[in-house]
């Protein structure tokens, strides 16, 4: 059995070996500075290409040509409006289109899209809300569309009155509104802040109003936001938050991922309401909430609506998705002419 031999020859000098040991610990104490110092690169970075205008904007020329492409081709989905309004606002111009329909005594329909959308957005549903009332589609100020943003939208107030004043200029004593997703918020936070001239409201699965998103969603949502990510992510949200529904080459899907990508976004983030807030709504409430809908728990939002709604109508859709008003524009129409007659 052989022994070892240390070779006095290998006996490392204990000065050096001390030497070493120093050494070690500042080189990797480097790291953490040199961390340091790839973030504050990164955040200056971020300070010099940030976009600080405070309204909503196209980031250039190109990006406006590209998202009125995509705008004009989807409007062609669309009748002829009978009228094209730009309404004046504090808070800038106001793009409204005018369809004529049945009972233009009555109080017409205006409807609010959902967020990063615009007019076209509802042309699967114009022909059977025709046959109810005179219709007006709104391009939302701050959001991707014909609408353009002059002055700052700062809270859930200001949003109430730009909407308030380009309401108040229709020829008509009261409107009732319509609105999906975000556009539901819009409806019922101008119904909270500015009530004068609202006969009724109709929700289509309202964004942020009567349960919170889910994490996930708002996880999802990160990636798609960022304008210079490839498109094929935003695709990719978009489909998911419509079921699966597949949206390349579609006209109003391309609209929308046009506006997300060339748009610079400048508004603040909706607040949810509090259960007195809705509780103090004066007017009729309809709200349509898809069961698979994934900005929100639609069972948890049905009950919330039900238990604070003081003039309240909630129904559920089991099988739709957040893209409800594609899905069940018939339907939607019945439940809407239902709640109008009583």
């Amino acid at each position: 059995m052989s022994a070892t031999v240390e070779d006095p020859r290998f006996e490392p000098d204990s000065s050096e070996a001390d030497s070493a040991q120093a050494v070690a610990p500042r080189r990797r104490r480097r790291w953490p500075w040199v961390v340091v110092g790839l973030m504050s690169l990164v955040l200056v970075a971020w300070l010099v290409v940030r976009d600080t205008t405070p309204v909503g904007h196209f980031t250039s020329a190109e990006n406006y040509d590209r998202f009125f492409t995509a705008y004009d081709r989807a409007m062609d989905d669309l009748p002829d409006p009978d009228a094209t309004l730009d309404l004046r606002t504090e808070y800038g111009v106001v793009r409204m289109y005018r369809f004529d329909g049945a009972n233009p005594e009555q109080a017409p329909l205006v409807l609010l899209p959902g967020r990063a959308a615009a007019s076209p957005v509802w042309a699967d549903n114009l022909a059977s809300l025709r046959d109810l009332r005179t219709v007006y589609t709104i391009d939302l100020l701050g959001e991707p569309g014909a609408s353009v943003q002059s002055r700052p939208i700062t809270d859930d107030r200001d949003q109430a009155r730009w909407l308030h004043q380009a309401l108040r200029q229709l020829p008509h004593e009261s409107v009732d509104l319509v609105g999906m997703s975000i556009g539901g918020w819009t409806a019922t936070n101008l119904a909270i802040h500015e009530p004068a001239g609202i006969g009724r409201v109709i929700l289509l699965d309202p964004a942020m109003t009567f349960a919170s998103m889910p994490w996930e969603t708002i996880v999802r949502s990160i990636p798609a936001s960022v304008r210079w990510l490839p498109k094929s992510w935003r695709d990719s949200f978009n489909s998911w938050t419509a079921g699966g529904a597949p949206v390349e080459q579609v006209p109003v899907a391309d609209m929308i991922e046009a506006g997300m990508q060339t748009y610079a976004l400048k508004l603040p983030q909706p607040t949810q309401f509090g259960a007195e807030q809705l509780a103090g709504l004066p007017m009729p409430v309809l709200v349509i909430l898809a069961g698979r809908s994934v900005m929100h728990d639609s069972a948890d939002a049905a009950r919330h609506a039900r238990e604070t709604l003081s003039a309240g109508t909630v129904l559920v859709y089991p099988e739709a998705s957040h893209a409800i008003n594609g899905e069940y524009p018939d339907r939607i129409a019945a439940d809407i002419g239902e709640f109008l007659r009583t």
